[in-house]
């Protein structure tokens, strides 16, 4: 097994340094796992939105603002792609590499998921809007709760990025 990732390495990473490559594998994990949470569930409330529209077509600010709530989490994928490339070097050693690797994990698994999650509470309020409830404040406020742990995955890619430095001793 070593064998086979040292010419992966060496084949894909600079100077053969698999950290460097575990490190990207990471990056590129948060990405676009949390762009995909994101872009399925704007493609849910958007599809919802259009459901509504059909019944009420004075609701579309509303169902527009509701619609755009799960692209956040592709965004704070985005942001923390910005954090932690700068600590992407062919220098760098495997620890470094595997805190990069784990916040990716981390962003990406739980901003993809709560974007999923965020959608199916907008799409059901959404719903609402259509039937002629008036319930867009009170589904903004729910939406907020799966948002918070998009936030808590991104503060942890912070707080990785943070001491990975420190781990190059």
């Amino acid at each position: 097994m070593t064998d086979t990732l040292a010419v992966v390495a060496s084949a894909v990473a600079p100077n053969g340094n698999i950290a460097f490559f575990i490190a990207w594998i990471g990056v590129f994990i948060m990405v676009a796992l949390s762009g995909l949470g994101s872009a399925f569930g704007t493609v849910i409330d958007g599809s919802a939105s259009v459901a509504a529209m059909k019944k009420r077509d004075d609701i579309f600010a509303n169902c527009m603002i509701l619609s755009a709530l799960p692209g956040t989490q592709g965004l704070y994928g985005f942001g923390a792609f910005f954090i932690l490339q700068t600590h992407i070097t062919t220098s760098m050693n495997m620890m470094q590499a595997y805190a990069i690797l784990g916040a990716g994990l981390i962003m990406g698994l739980v901003g993809g998921f709560s974007a999923l999650q965020q959608a199916k509470v907008v799409a059901n309020g959404i719903e609402s809007l259509g039937s002629g409830n008036d319930v867009f404040t009170k589904t903004l406020i729910l939406a907020v709760y799966p948002e918070l742990y998009a936030i808590i995955a991104f503060a942890t890619c912070f707080l990785i990025g943070g001491i990975i430095p420190k781990l190059a001793m």
